[in-house]
C-alpha cells in the first residue's frame, strides 16, 4: 500500500513504516471513538493480529501487524475505513478514582475564565467524568476529555520552568496530572498528594492512567 486509503468520511489510512498503519480520523472525539471499537473488535477476535494499537489527539496507530505483506495491509486498510463507528461509550468499565486537593496557583484564573468561584471549580470539575484520550509527554501523563467546551481555557501565556510533580491542570480541551516534575505551560489547578501512583514500573499496567479508561477526581483535604 503506497498512498493513503480514504473513504471521504474522515478516515484516512496511511503506511507507517514496515508493519504499521497510522488512522487519521476528523477529531479527537472520532478517534476515542475508533480506538475503543478497535479494541472491541480485537477482544472479539476480529482484528488481525497487531502488537500495539496506539492513539494519538486525532490518530490511531497499529503498530506490529503481523501479516506484512502489501496485499495483506491494503486489506487490513480497506477494512478500516470500511467500519460504522458506533458512538463512545463514556460509561463502560469502573472508573479510576484520583484525589486531589484543589489549591493551584491558578485556581482563580480559572474561577474568573469559568465566571464561578473557586469553591465551584473545584465542585464542577470533581463533578465531571472524564476519559484518558490518550497518553504521552512523559510516563504516565493522560490527556483526558470530559469538559464541556465552554469550561476550555487556554494555555498559560508564559509556561513555567517548573511543575511539580502530582499538579492537576487544564488547557484546551484536556485535563492533565503531571507525574514528575517538569516545564508545562497548563493552568494548575490542583495537585494529587500521591502522584508516584501514576508511573510504577513494577506494575502491570504500568501507568494508572490508561487510554479509554474511565477516571474520576475526588477532592481531598490538604494535609496540615
Amino acid at each position: 500500500m503506497s498512498e493513503g486509503t480514504d473513504t471521504g468520511g474522515g478516515i484516512e489510512v496511511l503506511p507507517a513504516g514496515p508493519g504499521a498503519l497510522l488512522v487519521e480520523l476528523s477529531s479527537g472525539e472520532h478517534a476515542e471513538a475508533f480506538h475503543a471499537e478497535l479494541l472491541r473488535r480485537r477482544a472479539l477476535g476480529e482484528l488481525p493480529l497487531v502488537r500495539e494499537i496506539v492513539p494519538g489527539a486525532r490518530t490511531v496507530l497499529l503498530d506490529g501487524i503481523a501479516d506484512r505483506t502489501p496485499d495483506a495491509t491494503a486489506r487490513l486498510a480497506r477494512m478500516l475505513v470500511s467500519w460504522r463507528i458506533p458512538p463512545l461509550r463514556r460509561d463502560a468499565g469502573d472508573a479510576v478514582v484520583v484525589p486531589v486537593v484543589y489549591d493551584g496557583p491558578d485556581l482563580g484564573d480559572v474561577a474568573a475564565a469559568w465566571g464561578v468561584t473557586a469553591a465551584e471549580v473545584s465542585r464542577i470539575h470533581a463533578g465531571t467524568e472524564f476519559r484518558v484520550a490518550f497518553c504521552g509527554f512523559a510516563p504516565g501523563f493522560g490527556y483526558l476529555t470530559g469538559l464541556p467546551a465552554h469550561l476550555h481555557v487556554p494555555r498559560r501565556a508564559t509556561p513555567r520552568t517548573r511543575v511539580p510533580a502530582g499538579a492537576l491542570a487544564l488547557a484546551g480541551v484536556y485535563t492533565g496530572v503531571y507525574p514528575r516534575s517538569s516545564p508545562g505551560g497548563w493552568q494548575l489547578i490542583g495537585r494529587m498528594p500521591e502522584p508516584g501512583a501514576l508511573w510504577n514500573p513494577d506494575r502491570e499496567p504500568a501507568a494508572l492512567l490508561t487510554p479509554g479508561a474511565r477516571v474520576r477526581f475526588v477532592a481531598a483535604e490538604a494535609r496540615r
